[in-house]
């Protein structure tokens, strides 16, 4: 949770509302973000000093408020006495949209600890994606450590699912067969992606933009034919 915080805060500032919709955009629809693991993990790169709350700016278009709403006059003590508690209560109670609406930004700390976590050499499915959605704030150098350590990975996967292609037809049945070829060929395309993916960023030719994160998932690029082809 707290690299993706990390990454969709170093987009710009965000209000918690938008901060867990965008969390949610980037995720995935698998995913579901609340807001009670969404502010736990604010609090903790709070205390780290990654994020901080931030100031509205004055020109936000909400007025302060500096007086309660009137209290209509109903003509019975009961009645008053209702209305001046509601209109009271209404005055205490944040809403959205107000200046009590907590804004939360990123922190130079905050962006250190980004680029260190899409350096650590954890690059499992998850890890990788969530990884590969903000790498752009990251040097060069961060980018293509990245890629080549996920491809090693994928070179081991694969090598291990054609080991288990090869053996006797005897011990796999028609079904296991097809999912072992299904992985065996998704390896293959993912390997193919990060081999452009280095080629790019070795080459200086890599477009890197402070554009919003895709969804954090990993493309299809080449189709099942295509990849057939390459590994004859």
């Amino acid at each position: 949770m707290e690299l993706a915080v990390l990454g969709v805060l170093r987009e710009g500032e965000l209000h918690g509302y938008e901060l867990r919709k965008r969390l949610q955009e980037v995720l995935g629809p698998g995913a579901k973000v609340s807001f009670g693991s969404l502010y736990p993990a604010l609090g903790r790169l709070a205390t780290e000093g990654a994020v901080r709350e931030v100031e509205p700016p004055p020109d936000s278009g909400v007025p302060p408020e500096t007086e309660g709403p009137s209290t209509p006059m109903t003509g019975s003590f009961t009645g008053e006495v209702a209305a001046f508690r509601a209109a009271h209560a209404s005055k205490r109670r944040p809403r959205r949209g107000s200046r009590n609406k907590k804004v939360f930004g990123i922190t130079a700390a905050g962006e250190t600890r980004l680029a260190e976590m899409v350096a650590e050499p954890r690059v499992d499915d998850r890890s990788f994606s969530l990884k590969m959605a903000f790498c752009r704030w990251c040097d060069r150098e961060t980018r293509l450590g990245l890629f080549e350590r996920r491809r090693s990975t994928l070179l081991e996967r694969l090598s291990e699912s054609r080991g288990a292609m090869g053996r006797p037809r005897s011990r796999l049945d028609h079904y296991a067969r097809a999912l072992l070829e299904h992985d065996t060929e998704s390896t293959e395309r993912s390997i193919a992606w990060l081999d452009r993916l280095i080629t790019a960023e070795r080459s200086g030719t890599a477009d890197v933009v402070a554009a919003p994160a895709p969804i954090a998932t990993i493309p299809t690029m080449t189709t099942t034919n295509e990849s057939k082809g390459q590994a004859e």
